[in-house]
């Protein structure tokens, strides 16, 4: 799986996670909703990514 498909795997799961956890829980939640929908804005005009950047150092070191 690319790193582009985990970024998408990563926000998606969160956005539903927050949504959920705001419905039965708390609607203070849907601020973090809110900062990944932000992060995700932000990224699409600067092309920085903290997560991308995270996964790329997790990823093991490709061997020729």
């Amino acid at each position: 799986m690319s790193i582009q498909h985990q970024i998408r795997a990563f926000a998606g799961t969160f956005v539903l996670a927050s949504l959920a956890l705001a419905h039965y829980h708390s609607e203070y939640w849907l601020f973090f909703t809110a900062f990944v929908g932000f992060n995700l804005l932000q990224s699409s005009f600067t092309n920085f990514c903290p997560l991308e950047m995270i996964l790329r150092k997790l990823q093991p070191a490709k061997v020729n």
